[in-house]
């Protein structure tokens, strides 16, 4: 086997340090899974490897520049260490089993809270919210297979309990494994994003083939060969029977996100806080627990969302059916429900109420809109199509409690989907021609038309609108692909043709040409520089051209000493020879080009013979003080420029942030405003290339020119998070505000 794969390792080594020996049937699974990690880990540091390459040679500076490369080299040089630690810990679990139940009792506490979230560091808060999304992904993507094995290990290994199940192949123990192996790299938060994502694309994404072989090798043997996993009705389901609703509106939560996905995410110990902080509100006013109160009737969750299937609301829907009209639609939820209670009447004289869940979650959905509805970042058709949901929203939520504190909630995707992909509208847009706009609102359309409680329509919505947007989006990256192309390629013929002018400009003004010289280098010459300038990458000739300028006009000046004499007659005869193929070759002026050279050939003679066809300019007394003058003016000019500089330093800073890929929004003089994206940074021109939704360019400046329009109040940044996340994020903001 490949030693690369750590197996012998691991046998002289790991085997012989246990604490405990390893099972039998497990042996066999435990060298097939570390020699299958260690190829799948080879793989994601491939990726990273090329990932930090790329990311160097687009550099915007060198500093940026040398930061991509060191981190190539620290994980380079550290790498075979890295898989061997990795490969090490993983077998230890097969050694001595990590009990799942304590592992996530750990990651719980690990969890940033509403509480916590100020005291974590920004950059230990990114990279335990990139691990949570991973393993949360991975433990519901491989739903069946994990709690298939995770049954099986725990018969194997005896001192496991239906309390503390072993999974030694379960995602947080292997993520755990890997953030352990990577602390010895000195890279900054960046790159070590960088390699969590590869290491979740290349090794987390591709576990199934190795849960499917665990699987395999335990039926072999013998353990429970029977067993499959038929989705998220559990043996729980069988024996608990029918529960008070207002027990199963607490552990809904955990019931729905199936057996094997009972680590509490970012997102869903957040909402926890949040509830917590309603609790604590309730409490401040004194309002007794619903179940304890002899003259209240809690109303069943199946009860409320039978009331809200059957309510009638004004139709608020423009008479033209185009539901992006007019302003976003605004509605009390707390005051519909309670009305909708109050026509309730079961007849024992007990006044019916929610229960504490429930009235929780209406009040969180009534937050969330608020924020929708006060959202800049989103684009004013997609706030007002979105307005229109809030009822179907609150009846997802009553009906699946697992909305706001899971990420992968279908009716969340897709909110957040729709969010997203209507960033870059603007009022201006025609939304008649629009397949977007059609797509938004059609699914707009068929929740408000079809949804009675049944999930599974955000499932298909969702499906139907990625293979959509996926559709759209190659189409659009076609299009802003040539964009950038053409861009860059007329900004590097502009920047050569600017360089070419100002050189030979420099160059010649020193001297009085002869009017058939000067053209020659200016209109002749200087397009066969214009075209080395371009290819200078490839042809290397842009410093030749150069210097047949710098060689012409010193042939042309005076020399009186016998070596530059003698120099001269050398240098002539292949400087005539160079110039006429490169004037050949930019085709200028071929019907004369015979008489062109002839009249230089002349020109040069009489410079040989006579020492004076060109004479040194001469200042006149006048020009010192113009030039002084010109001199003071520029100062002057130069100090205003360093104020406004220095006002717009602050600027150039959030400027140099953004993103290849970040929505912005321009605000004209005349009030009109408009929504693009970052297509492209060019460098060497110092140039912001700005592209709309459909990837055409619309409009260009440089970094300098963005922080003053940003400064007046011209620009703004779009924040492009999910929008449930930042609506969850701005009401702990808001509820912190109100318990303190």
């Amino acid at each position: 086997m490949n030693k690369q794969s750590g197996i012998h390792y691991l046998r002289e080594h790991r085997e012989a340090g246990s604490s405990k020996p390893v099972p039998v049937e497990v042996t066999r699974i435990r060298d097939t899974v570390v020699a299958g990690l260690g190829d799948l880990l080879q793989g994601a540091f491939d990726a990273v490897d090329d990932s930090l390459f790329e990311l160097a040679n687009n550099a915007r500076s060198n500093n940026e520049q040398n930061r991509y490369f060191e981190a190539m080299r620290e994980i380079r040089i550290k790498r075979k260490g890295v898989e061997r630690h990795f490969q090490n810990t993983v077998a230890q679990f097969f050694s001595n089993p990590p009990h799942t139940g304590h592992i996530q009792e750990e990651t719980l506490s690990k969890q940033p809270t509403a509480d916590t979230l100020s005291l974590v560091g920004n950059e230990d808060l990114e990279e335990q919210v990139a691990l949570n999304a991973m393993i949360t992904k991975a433990k519901a993507h491989f739903q069946g297979p994990l709690l298939q094995l995770q049954t099986r290990f725990s018969q194997v290994y005896p001192e496991a309990t239906d309390e503390s199940p072993v999974n030694p192949m379960a995602p947080e123990h292997l993520c755990s494994a890997f953030t352990e192996a990577i602390q010895a790299l000195e890279i900054q938060i960046r790159e070590r994003l960088i390699l969590l994502k590869q290491f979740d694309r290349y090794v987390v994404s591709n576990l199934g083939m190795l849960l499917d072989e665990a699987n395999r090798i335990l039926i072999q043997a013998g353990v429970i060969p029977n067993f499959r996993y038929h989705g998220k009705a559990g043996k729980q389901q069988t024996t608990s029977g029918r529960k008070d609703d207002s027990q199963a509106g607490a552990k809904e939560t955990d019931s729905q996100a199936g057996a094997s996905d009972k680590g509490v995410t970012a997102s869903s110990a957040v909402f926890d806080q949040i509830r917590q902080m309603l609790a604590l509100q309730r409490a401040n006013a004194g309002i007794p627990p619903r179940a304890s109160n002899p003259n209240v009737r809690v109303v069943a969750d199946s009860e409320l969302a039978d009331l809200l299937n059957a309510l009638q609301l004004p139709d608020t829907r423009p008479a033209d059916g185009n539901l992006s009209d007019g302003e976003p639609v605004t509605i009390d939820l707390g005051q519909v429900v309670q009305q909708l209670l109050s026509q309730v009447d079961a007849g024992d004289g007990r006044k019916p109420a929610l229960n504490e869940v429930d009235e929780d979650l209406i009040n969180l959905v009534s937050m969330l809109f608020e924020f929708i509805l006060d959202d800049y970042n989103l684009s004013a058709p997609v706030q007002v199509l979105i307005s229109r949901l809030q009822i179907p929203i609150l009846k997802v939520v009553i009906k699946d409690k697992t909305f706001f504190s899971q990420t992968t909630h279908p009716a969340r995707r897709l909110l957040n989907s729709l969010a997203r992909a209507g960033i870059g509208w603007s009022r201006s847009d025609e939304k008649a021609k629009d397949k977007l706009y059609d797509k938004i609102h059609g699914i707009v359309q068929r929740i408000l038309n079809e949804f009675t409680g049944d999930i599974t329509l955000f499932e298909n919505l969702n499906q139907e609108f990625e293979q959509f947007l996926e559709k759209e989006n190659r189409k659009t990256s076609l299009v802003e692909q040539r964009t950038r192309e053409s861009e860059r390629g007329r900004i590097k013929s502009q920047r050569a043709q600017e360089t070419v002018d100002k050189l030979l400009k420099e160059k010649v003004a020193r001297y009085k040409l002869p009017d058939p010289i000067y053209d020659i280098l200016m209109n002749g010459w200087g397009r066969f520089m214009f075209l080395a300038y371009l290819r200078d990458d490839v042809e290397h000739r842009w410093q030749e051209s150069v210097r047949i300028v710098d060689d012409l006009i010193w042939c042309l000046h005076p020399h009186q000493e016998d070596e530059e004499r003698d120099q001269w007659v050398r240098v002539v005869p292949s400087l005539l020879k160079r110039l006429r193929a490169g004037l050949e070759e930019v085709s200028y002026n071929s019907s004369k080009l015979d008489e062109i050279m002839g009249h230089l050939k002349h020109e040069l003679a009489e410079a040989f013979r006579t020492n004076a066809a060109i004479e040194a300019r001469q200042d006149s007394p006048s020009e010192p003080a113009e030039e002084e003058i010109a001199t003071v003016h520029q100062t002057a000019v130069e100090r205003q420029q360093q104020l406004e500089e220095a006002a717009v330093g602050e600027y150039v800073a959030q400027i140099d942030g953004i993103e290849i890929g970040n929505w912005v929004e321009f605000r004209l003089v005349n009030g009109a405003n408009f929504r693009c994206k970052l297509s492209a940074i060019i460098e060497e021109a110092d140039s912001f290339v700005f592209v709309n939704r459909m990837g055409l360019k619309v409009i260009e400046k440089n970094r300098i020119e963005l922080a003053h329009e940003m400064r007046r109040g011209r620009l703004t940044l779009l924040e492009q998070g999910a929008l449930i996340d930042r609506a969850l994020n701005a009401v702990v903001g808001t509820l912190r505000s109100k318990t303190a």
